[in-house]
């Protein structure tokens, strides 16, 4: 599964990554609940592991502003705090789970798979947010800033697997196999065309870009 672990303690995140990651899991991180909130509306986590007292963002403002926008990641709240009005709040605020620090790298597994398991019975995702950018798997559009952008079918394509992957680098040997279905590099120029063609329609009349080139490695969409 992919993690996301938003914890300012850096020591509790590494204990957390390192037991996630011995299990087989993929890990991100981040400090703050900003930062977390931003990784979360990405789309691509099957479970986020929270602490409730976060700087920039609590961990009770991060998972109400999570589902209302219709986060549908699985979430473990952790906490120092005992009082079951405390845990009761959190699971109002659209936590799946609770688990009071300090804990068992053994039983925050067992939770975090266990949260695993009950996403993968739910509906399959429909809709992928990276900052104001949003795109509707169903209806098949685009928006950024609540204005819609026309996309042809590749380039709809190429987004949504920049959007899966946002905040990451995305190779030229990822996009030919997941966007183009090659398995070989066919010495075209074609992901640069699109890639170009794509960059002038999310950001070209915004203030911030998102599509960025990273030398000598690929493409990063982020927020």
């Amino acid at each position: 599964m992919q993690i996301l672990i938003i914890e300012d303690d850096a020591d509790v995140a590494a204990f957390i990554q390192k037991a996630l990651e011995e299990a087989g899991h993929l890990c991100d991180r981040a400090s703050d609940g900003e930062a977390g909130l931003a990784l979360g509306l990405s789309g691509r986590h099957d479970v986020l592991v929270v602490d409730r007292m976060l700087p920039k963002r609590d961990g009770l403002s991060l998972v109400r502003a999570l589902r209302h926008e219709n986060g549908r990641a699985g979430v473990l709240m952790l906490t120092a705090l005992s009082d079951v009005d405390q845990r009761v709040e959190g699971l109002k605020a659209g936590a799946d789970d609770y688990l009071g620090k300090p804990f068992a790298a053994s039983e925050l597994l067992a939770r975090v798979e266990a949260l695993g398991r009950r996403r993968d019975q739910e509906a399959p995702l429909t809709r992928l947010v990276v900052g104001d950018l949003e795109l509707d798997l169903l209806a098949r559009t685009v928006k950024r800033g609540g204005e819609k952008i026309d996309l042809q079918p590749r380039e709809f394509s190429l987004l949504e697997f920049l959007m899966r992957n946002a905040g990451h680098v995305v190779t030229r040997t990822m996009l030919l196999e997941k966007v183009w279905e090659y398995h070989f590099d066919p010495q075209t120029n074609v992901i640069d065309v699109h890639i170009s063609r794509l960059r002038s329609k999310i950001d070209r009349d915004f203030d911030a870009p998102m599509l960025h080139t990273v030398r000598g490695a690929g493409y990063r969409l982020q927020a």
